[in-house]
């Protein structure tokens, strides 16, 4: 009988040996490996972190302990330990078990996470909790190299070396984040990485400075800051230690035994602590190791060779974004490309390529990519600022405070809007509508396909104002692409087809299903005009109004939430135009989309052909009656 099929709960890891729990560790990665192969998922970061959760929860009681993890996408071997190895195989599919922590699932997950960076600040506050009701439980936060270049972290560093609470952060260093850590952070990381006999010296420099005699002030504050420039110079950690923490590594990953025993010596001391672990993403599958960022979140693939398993499809939206960007930025030297930490996902590494000098990864820092895009524009370039939709959330106060007061000519390219699919609640792209429409000069644009979307990212960099291209994640329809890029007048909608008995008024990827109702519709004896809105701001007042006048009926379809969006915008304005006009609206509820194949996730909340056909149907007959 396979170790792992006596696993249902981490007590049992305590029965077992080193050695036996090294088997378990392969086990373990090929449950994943075959699981992810089928299903798709994050690959490369939870097989660089199976020693380590395997000794975390060795070490540890969990829950009565809290292991947080950052992000949560390394988290499939903790899933699997935890009660949850005989679901495994319905990873991030409708209806089954979360690519992420989720604590309805488990009491072992902590904390509902999938954006990152956010580990250190909930497990201070836990901590913090616990100190307050008079409990002695360990809290432990695992964050990555890649998370650490985020600013929210370093300010939960801050505030716990201020607090000087029992804390322990475990960094999995593993020199990549999605692609590989850019900055100032990860060179210093390296080279305590690389240097092994910094230790030694540490250790000889703290020996040698400890049998220095304190003599006479002067004397004393002499040796002082000996201490503090020779320690800045050769002591590993220095920037945890200056924080407020004990720096405690760093330590290889994948040796169980080593971190239990690094672990033990960490609880010997008060106050926060820091254990470097350095682990090797995709350990154990040669194609991870090799590609750690292909196979960062994957499709499906082939085990034996690794190659992904690809449908032959249109280009992807991503695809015609980047093309197209290239294309223009080889027209005019002031287009430069910005993202955060997210250049293979966002099509900007293919720009970087032709651009390398005009290209800037920040690392995992939405609200710098925001704020220095804009100093960008204020020196007279033309900055291109492309993040997901669910992670320029994270940047919202700089969008309104550094771009739209000061009225600046910034795009914001963003990527995955709408339903994305098996990542879930934190990755389905369904507020930006909402959030970016009550800020005054923005111009907000969603092309109904990737021809469209060409068009709109050249007339975006024709404005003088921040303007934000919204499209979804995947491929195209399949459209042909004009060879001559044309600019949409600001604000102009499209009637595609015209109609007397009601009026289908659709933005971005939705267009396409409103037509094909329309069409079905027609062939029942219902003519339905259909618009492709283009912009949701500003909105075409006059084809909108001219078209809800005419049939009296309108639906409005949108991947979005329906509270602020798109169809909040087209209601303000029919109220203001005090028009009599029966309108259903098709969107998302007042709810968090779960994770699930994305065409069963429209299908359930209504965003499909056959449901426009059937809500139009309905309106019609009710107003018969």
């Amino acid at each position: 009988m396979a170790l792992l099929e006596k696993i249902n709960d981490p007590k049992d890891l305590k029965k077992l040996s080193y050695s036996e729990l090294y088997i378990l560790a392969q086990e373990i990665r090929e449950k994943i490996i075959n699981t992810v192969a089928k299903t798709g998922g994050h690959l490369a970061p939870s097989l660089g972190v199976v020693e380590l959760t395997l000794a975390l929860h060795y070490y540890y009681n969990s829950p009565e302990d809290k292991i947080i993890w950052d992000v949560g996408h390394q988290s499939y071997a903790h899933k699997i330990i935890t009660g949850r190895r005989d679901e495994f195989h319905t990873l991030r599919q409708y209806g089954g078990i979360s690519g992420f922590p989720k604590r309805s699932e488990s009491p072992h997950d902590i904390v509902d996470t999938g954006h990152t960076s956010t580990s250190i600040s909930v497990a201070l506050g836990m901590a913090r909790a616990r100190d307050f009701r008079g409990k002695s439980h360990a809290v432990v936060a695992v964050i990555g190299d890649g998370a650490l270049t985020g600013g929210m972290a370093f300010e939960a560093l801050n505030h716990a070396g201020h607090l000087g609470i029992d804390l322990t952060v475990i960094l999995n260093d593993n020199e990549m984040s999605i692609s590989p850590n850019v900055g100032a952070l990860s060179k210093y990381l390296s080279r305590l990485r690389v240097d092994p006999t910094l230790h030694k010296v540490k250790d000889d420099l703290e020996f040698l400075l400890s049998k220095i005699p304190a003599i006479g002030s002067r004397v004393v504050r002499t040796i002082e800051r000996l201490k503090d420039s020779l320690k800045y110079f050769v002591i590993p950690g220095i920037l945890f230690e200056e924080l407020g923490f004990t720096y405690l590594g760093p330590i290889d990953g994948h040796k169980i035994q080593d971190i239990c025993e690094t672990l033990r010596d960490a609880e010997q001391v008060k106050g926060p602590k820091l254990i470097h672990v350095v682990t090797t993403k995709g350990k154990g599958y040669p194609p991870a190791e090799k590609h750690p960022d292909t196979y960062h979140g994957t499709g499906p693939f082939e085990i034996k060779t690794g190659k992904l398993i690809k449908k032959d499809t249109p280009p992807t939206y991503t695809r015609v974004f980047s093309d197209t960007l290239i294309r223009l930025a080889k027209e005019d030297s002031r287009i430069v490309g910005i993202t955060a930490a997210m250049p293979s996902g966002t099509g900007l590494d293919r720009f970087a390529e032709v651009f390398p000098d005009r290209f800037f990864d920040v690392g995992i820092a939405e609200q710098h990519a925001v704020t220095f895009s804009a100093g960008l524009a204020l020196g007279g370039m033309k900055p291109v600022v492309a993040i997901y939709s669910t992670f320029l959330q994270r940047a919202y106060d700089q969008i309104f405070h550094d771009l739209c007061l000061q009225n600046l000519p910034v795009v914001l390219a963003i990527d995955r809007g709408g339903i994305v699919g098996a990542d879930g609640e934190t990755h389905q792209g369904l507020f930006d509508f909402s959030y970016l429409r009550s800020m005054p000069n923005m111009i907000i644009m969603a092309p109904a396909n990737e021809n469209e979307l060409q068009h709109m990212l050249y007339t975006a960099l024709k404005q003088s104002q921040p303007t934000a291209v919204r499209y979804p994640r995947g491929a195209g329809i399949g459209v042909l692409l004009d060879s001559d890029l044309k600019e949409i007048p600001i604000g102009k909608g499209r009637l595609l087809k015209e109609g007397e008995d009601l009026t289908i008024l659709a933005i971005g990827n939705m267009v396409t299903p409103a037509f094909q109702a329309a069409e079905r519709l027609k062939a029942r004896g219902i003519n339905a005009a259909v618009i492709d809105a283009r912009f949701v701001k500003p909105l075409d007042e006059k084809l909108i109004i001219d078209w809800a006048k005419k049939a009296g009926h309108l639906i409005i379809v949108e991947e979005h939430v329906k509270s602020g969006g798109f169809g909040s915008a087209v209601l303000e304005l029919l109220a203001e135009a005090e028009l009599n006009v029966k309108v259903k609206q098709i969107a998302i509820p007042d709810t968090f989309v779960r994770h699930g194949d994305p065409d069963l996730l429209r299908k359930e909340y209504g965003l499909t052909m056959e449901n426009i056909v059937e809500t139009a149907i309905a309106m019609l007959d009710n107003a018969l009656v």
